[in-house]
């Protein structure tokens, strides 16, 4: 399985960026796919998560802003992300996890929110 995220940026507080993650290879062996995210000196955390057949799961901390949605027919993920904070500038990482529970990472897309 290979992940290829994209959608990141410069953005002012209070806008909102689309983060979008496509899979490929053995893309029928997905179960979950989600978004992490990881500023320097911390450990990278759960964002949200979804199941193929549509569940999803949020961090606690990030519940309301923050919309994971998934197109099982173009093998996409999309994070939605709205009013912007400066503290949600972090690097962003889609992952994957095939129903043997493997876990593949995208390379991360940067997002920088200016005050």
């Amino acid at each position: 399985v290979q992940l290829q995220a994209s959608g990141g940026g410069l953005v002012q507080a209070g806008g909102s960026l689309r983060l979008s993650c496509a899979a490929s290879g053995s893309v029928l062996s997905i179960n979950t796919m989600g978004w992490h995210r990881q500023t320097p000196g911390k450990q990278r955390e759960l964002v949200a998560s979804i199941a193929r057949g549509g569940s999803t799961h949020y961090a606690d901390s990030l519940k309301g802003r923050f919309t994971v949605s998934r197109d099982n027919a173009d093998n996409t993920v999309y994070l939605q992300i709205n009013s912007l904070k400066p503290e949600d500038t972090a690097v962003y990482y889609c992952s994957a996890i095939t129903y043997h529970t493997n876990m593949y990472w995208g390379q991360g897309t940067q997002v920088t929110v200016s005050s």
